[in-house]
């Protein structure tokens, strides 16, 4: 992924406030699956003068256009990631939240042979696993 969120903004045609811009950079650098709060938090770090109904419009405009794709965990709280960023899968710790993102190569490996078995080609997947760490000792 070369193109950064605020360049695929632009490419559809979404008008880039500062604002706006600020709240993309955000998510640019995030590494984690933040939520809008976690969002507003961020970027009115940048700028004071974000509202937090902006980061809900901001975030609304872009998973429509299909830069951010939405996340659910369990826990109650719709969190984002860039729409682009590599195919990955989730492990979700019960105990303390942490996301864990991975990709298995066996894992893919077979669920594309599940489809075909199935009679289908696959076209994308979700995967999310929930666990809780093991007791060492």
């Amino acid at each position: 992924m070369t193109e950064t969120i605020t360049d695929r903004c632009e490419a559809k045609g979404l008008r880039m406030t500062g604002q706006r811009r600020t709240i993309a950079a955000v998510l640019e650098e995030s590494d984690d699956h933040p939520d809008v709060e976690e969002l507003y938090a961020r970027a009115s770090d940048r700028d004071s003068n974000i509202s937090i109904a902006t980061v809900y419009r901001t975030v609304k405009l872009f998973e429509e256009a299909g830069i951010l794709e939405k996340v659910e965990f369990g826990d109650g709280r719709a969190r984002y990631e860039d729409a682009e960023r590599d195919h990955h899968d989730h492990l979700i710790d019960l105990q303390s939240g942490e996301v864990i993102e991975f990709v298995d190569s066996e894992i893919e490996a077979l669920q594309e042979k599940i489809a075909r078995k199935l009679g289908y080609r696959l076209k994308g997947h979700k995967l999310e696993l929930y666990g809780v760490p093991l007791k060492k000792g």
